[in-house]
């Protein structure tokens, strides 16, 4: 199928993309960048019609959208917060699309889900704890950008605990990864460098990105069987 190609090749420049970036040569990776996701969107595009396939691909379009604004985020602050409510757009897209998901008739465990809003609370107050003091004027912005990728998390934690395996596990795990992409992005900026930042930012946020789309496709897949 055309949208597996799609998909395989994303894994492939992708790949080529990291050793890129760890070999040092990052001036050629600031290239390439943009021609990732577009591999992801030609995949869903390519996949056949569901009822939220407008959604995923809105949220596609806004992370690369975001992908090539902060490629000049050095160069003047302005380029970093338009990227950031890129972002904040896409993963405003990734909860709408989380809670359009056909739900089973079955019972969730009331238990392991207040553990898990627990979990995410926590994360959230402790992320803006540590930043709060270096964030100046990006309070309020990085603020609400953390509190929408923590609703993004609950959300998939929500389908995770209903949804069929194994696109559950795969659509949970990615907004997991998602979120430490962009803690280590926010570390790395507002409180102290971290050592191989791009590299860091880079892989988990293209792993995640890969999951939650194969997740996705997985949860709408008709009588074909997705091999990814």
């Amino acid at each position: 199928m055309k949208n597996t190609l799609f998909l395989k090749s994303y894994l492939i420049i992708s790949a080529i993309y990291l050793l890129i970036i760890l070999l040092g040569y990052e001036s050629i990776a600031w290239f390439i960048k943009p021609f990732l996701i577009p591999f992801l969107l030609l995949g869903v595009y390519f996949h056949s019609d569901f009822p939220s396939k407008q959604y995923l691909l809105t949220a596609l379009s806004f992370s690369w959208f975001g992908d090539i604004i902060l490629l000049f985020a050095d160069r003047d602050e302005m380029y970093f917060i338009v990227g950031l409510i890129a972002f904040l757009i896409s993963h405003i897209g990734y909860i709408l699309l989380f809670n359009k998901q056909i739900k089973p008739k079955n019972t969730k465990n009331k238990a392991v889900f207040w553990m898990g809003v627990t979990a995410i609370i926590m994360y959230l107050i402790v992320m803006i704890a540590v930043l709060l003091p270096s964030l100046g004027d990006l309070t309020i912005p990085v603020f609400v950008y953390a509190l929408v990728i923590s609703t993004m998390l609950l959300f998939a934690f929500k389908g995770f605990l209903i949804w069929k395996e194994p696109a559950n596990w795969y659509v949970l795990i990615g907004a997991i990864i998602f979120i430490s992409s962009d803690s280590i992005l926010a570390f790395n900026k507002f409180y102290q460098p971290v050592v191989l930042s791009s590299f860091l930012i880079m892989i988990t946020y293209l792993v995640a990105q890969y999951l939650i789309v194969v997740g996705i496709l997985k949860l709408n897949k008709k009588n074909s069987i997705l091999n990814f």
